[in-house]
């Protein structure tokens, strides 16, 4: 396959969502590592759901975004973020999701910002500048 300079650009484009999708979202999981998860467990409880479930929110807010910034298994990385959005929109900001804030967003506009993002690397893969390719483009 020809490398062209298109390609480059969209390897390089991937790379930048792949880059602030995973460095931004590492952030939260760090500080949910530092400061604790009990109002976690408090939603979890209160909406009748086991509170081991808490565990998810570590692996998909540390080792999913870290994965996408070195371009190791992006896809499955991105797939796991984008159900962590769908969860914290059902479990965090329902019924007011879709509420126009005072700055002229959505309630849930960080977390579609990051669903979508996640999606796009989920459906396209981590592009050419990945630590990690595999053959099984599942694997990406």
């Amino acid at each position: 396959m020809k490398i062209t300079e298109s390609t480059r650009l969209q390897d390089f484009g991937l790379l930048v969502l792949r880059l602030s999708i995973g460095g931004l979202l590492i952030l939260h999981g760090l500080a949910k590592l530092f400061h604790g998860h009990e109002f976690i467990r408090g939603m979890l409880a209160e909406k009748g759901l086991p509170q081991f479930l808490w565990l998810g929110v570590p692996i998909t807010e540390v080792l999913a975004p870290l994965l996408l910034i070195l371009g190791v298994f992006s896809r499955m990385a991105g797939a796991s973020i984008a159900v962590l959005m769908v969860l914290t929109i059902v479990l965090a900001h329902l019924p007011n999701a879709f509420t126009i804030t005072e700055t002229g967003g959505l309630e849930i506009e960080l977390n579609l910002l990051y669903l979508f993002g996640a999606l796009t690397i989920c459906f396209t893969g981590p592009g050419g500048l990945a630590l990690y390719r595999p053959t099984r483009i599942w694997l990406q």
